[in-house]
């Protein structure tokens, strides 16, 4: 009974490992979701700014 009880608790502490790291690598990816949102934001505002100074010129 015993050892059946270590065996438990040795396999939850090897899923806290594995969920902690796929928190982080959902974090990560949520990160990087936003970095490309915003840089496509501003690279179309960007963009528009440009085409307007140059039609100006």
């Amino acid at each position: 009974m015993l050892t059946v009880l270590r065996a438990s608790l040795q396999k939850f502490g090897a899923d806290r490992r594995a969920v902690t790291a796929i928190e982080y690598a959902l974090i990560a990816a949520l990160i990087a979701v936003v970095i490309i949102a915003a840089v496509t934001t501003l690279g179309t505002n960007v963009s528009s700014t440009f085409n307007s100074i140059a039609s100006e010129l």
